[in-house]
């Protein structure tokens, strides 16, 4: 029932291939765990006991709690399945809980050094140069995520409006908008696109590889990174980086959290609060500015 379910989240809940992914080395894992330690071969013949072993034995393994509670929930998922397909009269998971983990606070970029990267740095005249910025442009100007990213459709950017469509988790749709820069930004790249390939680009995607076909995890990935070492040390340079940067510089010069949770997707208030941190130095210059015993200058 493994490749049902699989099927079921990759066609019918269009879940993003990250996490078709993680949920299909999640069950493979698990299996292993099964077939090795409790005799079982099939993962639909486990029950409480045996989920629970394995999560013990995840932790004692040292794994990271987030990475065991991300198994927790594909196993979840892949429970319900069989239940509401009546292949278990009892779901195991319902004595299951979540470990209790530390939130980290989200990794960004510091908005000076954003604004070198897209404002004083060159991008070469040339289809991978100009595909390169509107990457980034893309996922910092509007927060989306990786896999909406590689998602968009050339029908996704309405060019009256000046927005675009994004395919978000569950699929749900948003509408964004875009800044008259990031509008202009994929009138070039458009055009450039036409020229370069003479009309035998993959048209239906936005995002195109060197190749003009489909743009790739892989190939994102390295863009953010490979520009991101130009203006940080931080040691995580992933396009997720891009999205809390996204979302911190709009929360600290003053947009409201709801707006914020509706630009970036999520699904309740809880997940957007996490960008409520505030460095040190914005709390002294708060302080400076409104407390009546602030030294003034």
């Amino acid at each position: 029932m493994s490749s049902d379910f699989l099927q079921y989240i990759r066609f019918e809940k269009r879940l993003s291939h990250h996490t078709l992914t993680a949920y299909t080395k999640d069950l493979e894992q698990f299996s292993t765990f099964l077939a090795t330690e409790c005799n079982i071969d099939q993962p639909e013949k486990a029950d409480f006991r045996h989920i629970r072993s394995w999560i013990v034995s995840l932790v004692e393994g040292e794994m990271d709690k987030s990475s065991v509670n991300r198994k927790i929930a594909t196993l979840r998922s892949f429970y319900g399945f069989l239940l509401r397909r009546k292949v278990i009269d009892i779901d195991p998971m319902m004595k299951i809980q979540a470990l209790k983990a530390s939130r980290k606070l989200p990794v960004y970029v510091e908005e000076k050094p954003m604004e070198t990267l897209l404002t004083d740095i060159d991008f070469p005249d040339t289809f991978a140069g100009i595909r390169d910025k509107l990457v980034l442009e893309l996922l910092y100007g509007t927060g989306i995520r990786l896999s909406e990213l590689i998602g968009l459709k050339m029908a996704d950017v309405n060019l009256y409006n000046k927005t675009i469509t994004v395919l978000g988790k569950r699929n749900k749709h948003r509408i964004v908008p875009l800044t008259q820069p990031l509008f202009e930004l994929i009138q070039q790249y458009t055009q450039l696109k036409e020229t370069e390939f003479s009309g035998q680009a993959d048209n239906s995607v936005l995002i195109v590889s060197d190749k003009g076909v489909a743009a790739y995890p892989v190939l994102i990935q390295r863009i953010v990174k490979r520009h991101l070492e130009l203006i940080t040390t931080l040691e995580k340079k992933s396009p997720h980086v891009l999205r809390h940067s996204f979302a911190t510089h709009l929360l600290n010069r003053g947009a409201d959290l709801n707006a914020i949770k509706d630009l970036l997707g999520h699904s309740s208030l809880a997940a957007t609060q996490i960008y409520t941190h505030t460095s040190l130095e914005q709390l002294k210059k708060t302080y400076d500015q409104a407390h009546p015993k602030a030294k003034k200058e």
